[in-house]
């Protein structure tokens, strides 16, 4: 038997992801400090997948010695994570309003990719069918996704 647990994240803001996963409408499930080890897990799931499909976002806290905390780049390698949303252009308005990039706009009324605060491809897509509409119909590409 195999059961999917959860894909994980590396971030180096925690909070300002878990706002950012917020605006697509995850929520937080559960959280641990495990200061032995010095980071924290959060895990955030959609409404009623908890246990089922989750995200693991996990933060490793700044050295003790005052060094410079661990970044992370290439973001892309990871492929992308993929939500199916209620109304992909009320989504995509949410993120732009918080001031988030839409680098791949949903032009068909169907897909859509953005990015995480730490360079994750997040690709939305919608439940259902929404007619092309304007203004996402006429906005280009930002970047990569």
């Amino acid at each position: 038997m195999v059961k999917y647990l959860h894909s994980m994240i590396r971030v180096t803001d925690p909070d300002a992801t878990v706002a950012f996963f917020k605006l697509i409408g995850l929520e937080e499930v559960r959280r641990f400090d495990v200061e032995a080890g010095r980071f924290t897990l959060i895990f955030l799931a959609a409404p009623g997948q908890a246990g089922i499909a989750e995200v693991e976002l996990t933060y490793n806290w700044p050295p003790e010695d005052g060094s410079a905390p661990e970044a992370y780049d290439g973001g892309r390698n990871f492929g992308h994570l993929a939500y199916r949303v209620e109304n992909i252009y009320e989504t995509c308005q949410r993120l732009m309003d918080a001031g988030h990039i839409i680098h791949r706009p949903p032009r068909d009324g169907h897909m859509a990719f953005v990015k995480s605060p730490d360079g994750i491809s997040v690709e939305l897509l919608q439940e259902g069918h929404l007619e092309p509409a304007e203004p996402w119909v006429s906005m280009e590409n930002i970047g990569n996704w």
